[in-house]
């Protein structure tokens, strides 16, 4: 979220950023701003209280020693007023940080000054494109006509065991998806970030912090018995590992990477653009998240675009960059790059990834500071997915088959064991 600071001292850029974003009650942070000073003025008057009470308390003491009951007992008599006065301020001030958090939790990041202007994903600017979105024979398939004709994935029996959007994979299929997590995983450490194993499940505290509470509730699985989440990414848990930590800025720059399941409801997606691998409820995806330095976090996003696109390309899959105008732009987000792969057989760019600097936003929900050599200040998180399984899966089956079958790309044959399928 938002810092308070931030917004009294940038009010207009704020509500500036905010307009980019097309968000409809900028009045929120005047509202933010005067139930801070509220707030304020409830923790002074507290404070006041409690030092002056301490100070009775002081004196109360030293005229018991010197044998002045009857002055310290009226004296303590005024401070049983003073616990009943310090109570209420408590609980008021309580309530004022209550629902100042609560107003926070409703305003979206202010978008970086590059995040073009726009409403909707047809404003994003596309900044990079690597191959061609040729045109397949006539003959071609689509992914979901592929994997039946090879018996790579059923979704069928999917959805006879738990529903629509939960594929089964199958023999070279399962091989195949097993080959791209091991892929991505060592490009990913070859590199420097660090293999985790995290939790699929998080508290309502870890997806508060990583900003999926409130704002995405309704897309979230949600174990109620015991109040656990099922993670959306695996940037969730892997971000929360250091949520209440302050680094030493000698630990930082932080660069993790983990293969999850991922597990999202996609409430309101229907369509012919959800068919086969296009959208899931539940599929596999390989992350990378980083801790910076604020003065580092944005070479650090360039770093991680240049990473994805060398993953792409060994894939040898046509795909484009697009960076997020303000309308498409994710809540938590400063500034986003989307990766594009086209899938030859349906004609269509699909998202395959999301690279993203939240500066502070997340950091200020997860109390994640380092200690620097003017203070203690809060990180940059960044994240971005290396990559999603399901849509490259699509794109591989669709732009590599041939006369001979499906083609294995030279990067994965190691991993696959088999050149053809």
């Amino acid at each position: 979220m938002l810092q308070v600071s931030y917004i009294s001292e940038n009010l207009a850029a704020a509500k500036e950023g905010l307009a980019k974003r097309n968000f409809k009650s900028p009045q929120l942070l005047d509202e933010i701003l005067v139930l801070d000073q509220e707030r304020r003025a409830k923790q002074t008057e507290l404070e006041t209280l409690l030092s002056t009470s301490n100070k009775i308390s002081k004196e109360i003491g030293e005229l018991y020693k010197q044998g002045e009951k009857q002055k310290a007992d009226a004296l303590k008599e005024q401070t049983n007023g003073h616990k009943e006065e310090i109570k209420a301020l408590q609980e008021a001030l309580g309530e004022k940080e209550e629902k100042l958090a609560e107003l926070l939790y409703q305003v979206p990041n202010i978008p970086n000054d590059l995040v073009p202007k726009g409403s909707s994903e047809a404003d994003n600017l596309t900044v990079f494109s690597c191959g061609e979105a040729k045109k397949m024979p006539e003959t071609a398939k689509p992914h979901w006509d592929l994997v039946k004709e090879k018996d790579l994935i059923d979704f069928e029996l999917g959805v006879k065991i738990t529903g629509a959007g939960f594929p089964v994979y199958k023999g070279k299929g399962a091989r195949y998806q097993r080959a791209l997590i091991n892929f991505f995983l060592d490009r990913n450490t070859s590199v420097g970030y660090q293999e985790i194993q995290p939790p699929h499940l998080v508290n309502t505290q870890s997806a508060t912090g990583t900003g999926q509470l409130p704002d995405k509730e309704g897309q979230m699985y949600h174990s109620t018995l015991d109040d656990f989440y099922l993670i959306p990414t695996s940037e969730v848990p892997l971000t929360n590992i250091y949520r209440d930590v302050l680094l030493n800025q000698d630990q930082l720059p932080v660069k993790l990477t983990a293969y999850t399941p991922c597990f999202r409801r996609e409430a309101g997606s229907y369509g012919k653009d959800v068919r086969g691998l296009n959208r899931l409820h539940q599929f596999d995806k390989v992350e990378i998240v980083r801790v910076e330095k604020p003065e580092d976090s944005y070479a650090a996003l360039e770093e991680m675009v240049e990473h994805i696109k060398g993953l792409l390309t060994d894939l040898e899959l046509p795909f484009r960059i697009l960076r997020l105008c303000g309308g498409d732009l994710g809540f938590t987000s400063c500034l986003t790059y989307d990766f594009e792969v086209y899938c030859a057989a349906q004609d269509k760019w699909l998202e395959v990834s999301s690279v993203s600097n939240f500066e502070t936003f997340q950091s200020n929900r997860l109390k994640l500071r380092y200690k620097g050599e003017n203070g203690n200040n809060l990180c940059h998180t960044l994240n971005g997915s290396a990559l999603a399984l399901p849509r490259i899966l699509a794109s591989l089956l669709e732009n590599h088959q041939d006369e001979k079958g499906i083609r294995i790309p030279k990067a994965l044959v190691p991993y696959t064991g088999f050149e053809y399928i």
